[in-house]
């Protein structure tokens, strides 16, 4: 079932790629304790600010074989979205199975423990039953790239271990190309850096998970090893040779469709003109800048290969559940907007690949629409490990191994004042308290890309209709909480945005601006 080493790729990215591909001597637990006799262990895999740009989800222009390997091995979710298109309202909502109307989060920079205090988190829960619960990188939520390096908003109940990479495009942060100078999270910023993939953040990322899972081979100890990459993210960052291998020219911008503006309501017409220095960008920047989003997408899927290869060279792999997941969508020009925060497809929409251990006889791909709060009770269950019974989230084993269709027969998402439902085939979203802003209809088989505005239509009013009706179902449900979640703050305070801070540049005693670094 596992393979090795993933073939047909061009020389030029090749040997990059393949790294770890060697295969070492598998390992058995101390005293030659059998798998049989052992935990099954977990690997959970988050991208940040992922789209579904891969391979596996049909994107012809990316080279990511290593996680097309893992979807040819476990079941690809092609109907997955995020709980809120913000990086951590979706963190602390998958970390704890809760809808960001059980958790009050809606920002980023909010603590868990300041919001909802007595949860249990998903790693805390295996941190329960006997395993090491390992946080490599972003897990909660971080500034990127402004807190790389440090904690960020994490959670201490969570882990027993945690490690914090810093690569070299923090050292050389002062190189990166940015449409605002010295801003490189909340804008476009991109570069082809110079050096290998292992003096970049994430390629020590996936070292540290290497020498972990060597660790763990040897020890036989059970393990919750969560690994969290902080791109695709921007700035788009990655050795230069992944931009090599994508050609610019083949870089297709979707029109920005102006003229359909009017058929939406104000909001959302807000979130996809909510950042003006990258609207109309020229065709050769845009290119430019989707090129290096490809190219930093590759430069993770290299890092995930290298993680995989050793969970098999190990021998870990037969009892390791993996789970790759992003945290929320990823407009790269579609409806005229850069980045997240939006209702659309682009935002909400997630990679989701999950590969049991053993042998994958389940079903290898479905269009069931699923949640990200369904990953806590989907690995517990595979785990044997009991869930809280406040978790709001549904397993998904059922669905993967074919004994039912669907969990639920949509998926939510709330962003702002605004909140959305997937069904295998329509979006509807609602703006405002009962609509009082407008709404949204889509059908996704005619209008994949969500162009054409359906709420108008009188043919469609009776599927509007019966929408609504199970929109507020849903949304009413979301905001439902168990007196056994323990406390909950109502608008939890926010944490002080950490100042960024390029290596380098030198200040005043005022903070304002002595001498940027150049070289």
């Amino acid at each position: 079932m596992f393979h090795k080493c993933a073939f047909g790729l061009g020389p030029l990215i090749a040997a990059l790629l393949m790294t770890g591909c060697g295969r070492d001597a598998p390992t058995i637990g101390p005293e030659g304790a059998s798998p049989s006799d052992q935990k099954m262990n977990v690997l959970f895999i988050v991208a940040d600010d992922l789209n579904c740009a891969l391979g596996a989800y049909g994107d012809s222009l990316v080279q990511t074989p290593h996680l097309d390997r893992l979807a040819e091995e476990g079941t690809v979710f092609q109907n997955a979205h995020c709980q809120y298109p913000l990086c951590g309202p979706s963190r602390a909502s998958f970390m704890t199975g809760l809808y960001t109307g059980q958790t009050q989060i809606h920002e980023n920079n909010v603590y868990l423990r300041s919001a909802v205090p007595d949860v249990v988190t998903l790693s805390q829960r295996f941190r329960q039953n006997g395993y090491q619960a390992v946080r490599i990188g972003k897990i909660f939520h971080y500034d990127n790239p402004g807190t790389i390096g440090t904690a960020g908003i994490d959670d201490r109940h969570s882990w027993d271990q945690t490690i914090n990479p810093y690569g070299r495009e923090k050292r050389e942060e002062y190189k990166i190309n940015t449409l605002k100078p010295r801003r490189y999270g909340g804008t476009l910023s991109w570069l082809a850096m110079d050096g290998e993939d292992e003096e970049q953040t994430d390629g020590i990322g996936a070292t540290e998970a290497v020498e972990q899972l060597e660790a763990f081979a040897s020890s036989g100890d059970p393990f919750f090893l969560a690994l969290g990459f902080f791109r695709p993210h921007t700035p788009f960052a990655a050795p230069k040779a992944y931009f090599e291998a994508l050609d610019r020219g083949a870089m297709v911008i979707p029109d920005a469709h102006d003229e359909l503006l009017p058929s939406l309501p104000v909001p959302a017409r807000k979130s996809i003109r909510a950042q003006p220095l990258q609207i109309g960008l020229a065709e050769p920047l845009a290119q430019e800048i989707k090129q290096a989003y490809c190219a930093t997408v590759s430069f993770v899927d290299a890092q995930v290969g290298r993680v995989l290869d050793k969970l098999e060279s190990t021998g870990l792999a037969d009892r390791t559940l993996v789970v790759f997941v992003s945290d929320h969508g990823y407009h790269l020009g579609e409806h005229g907007h850069w980045q997240k925060g939006t209702l659309f497809q682009d935002a909400t929409r997630v990679p989701l690949i999950i590969r049991p251990p053993g042998s994958m006889d389940g079903l290898p791909s479905t269009n069931a629409p699923v949640e990200l709060v369904d990953l806590y009770p989907t690995i517990a269950e595979y785990a044997g490990v009991e869930v809280p019974d406040y978790v709001s989230g549904r397993s998904l084993k059922g669905v993967m191994d074919k004994v039912q269709d669907t969990v639920r027969g949509s998926a939510l998402t709330v962003w702002r004042k605004g909140r959305s439902i997937v069904t295998d085939r329509y979006r509807l979203t609602e703006w405002g308290q009962n609509g009082a802003m407008g709404y949204e209809l889509y059908d996704h088989l005619s209008d994949p890309a969500e162009l054409i505005n359906l709420a108008s239509d009188v043919e469609s009013a009776p599927l509007l209709d019966s929408m609504k009706v199970v929109l507020l179902r849903r949304w009413d449900g979301s905001r439902s909480v168990s007196e056994s979640m323990g406390r909950v703050i109502v608008q939890p305070p926010v944490a002080q945005k950490t100042p960024h801070i390029t290596f380098g540049d030198e200040y005043h005693i005022d903070g304002s601006m002595k001498q940027e670094r150049t070289e």
